[in-house]
């Protein structure tokens, strides 16, 4: 009986958006700037990697990690250059079921919002091409407040601006951390694997 009230209070949906909604992933587009298999590998781990890449989604501008990632690595100067320009080129496409079950969530009336680690700059560039957030009724963006999941503060946050309690929302994100910095403030995470098993969650939570 309890467990029937617990999901009976869940009433709002909190999305990720890497690996959740849209892939990401650096190689897409430096795959196409190194051929040299191992010489990609090697550049992932030690130049444009994704410790570095997360400085942005913190906060930090481009216009500080640029230069001073050329200066250590002056042989892929236009490599990182390119990796401030064409950023939308890390993000291939949807992640295959997801962008419906936004769609359907919204045709029910079911508010919408979202938590991303992502940078400022990265994500005035990506946001327009992508129509499906116009169904989110806010997005935290980490870049824009300088706080990053799984962070306390930026879940704290995101329920003061979104005006709903804890006990009100269903989190999705692909990594286990966040979701368990989520779940320490009493809301409801679902660790995401694929749009499927998604769809299963928010049909016995009755959200759709």
């Amino acid at each position: 009986m309890a467990e029937a009230t617990a999901i009976s209070e869940i009433d709002t949906v909190i999305f990720d958006v890497g690996n959740v909604l849209y892939q990401w992933d650096l190689r897409c587009l430096f795959e196409k700037l190194i051929d040299d298999p191992r010489e990609l590998d090697w550049f992932l781990l030690n130049v444009v990697t994704p410790e570095w890449h997360f400085e942005h989604d913190a906060g930090r501008p481009l216009a500080e990690m640029v230069p001073e990632r050329i200066a250590q690595f002056p042989q892929y100067e236009s490599h990182i250059k390119a990796y401030a320009a064409r950023f939308n080129e890390t993000i291939p496409g949807p992640v295959v079921g997801s962008l419906p079950l936004v769609e359907q969530l919204a045709s029910n009336g079911i508010p919408i919002f979202g938590i991303t680690n992502f940078g400022s700059e990265f994500w005035q560039g990506f946001r327009p091409t992508a129509a499906i957030f116009d169904f989110f009724s806010d997005i935290i963006v980490s870049g824009d407040e300088k706080l990053m999941k799984p962070n306390a503060a930026i879940y704290e946050l995101a329920l003061d601006r979104f005006g709903v309690s804890a006990q009100q929302c269903l989190f999705i994100d692909d990594r286990l951390d966040n979701i368990e910095g989520a779940e320490a403030l009493g809301i409801k995470g679902h660790h995401f694997q694929d749009a499927a098993l998604l769809q299963a969650e928010l049909k016995a939570l009755s959200l759709l």
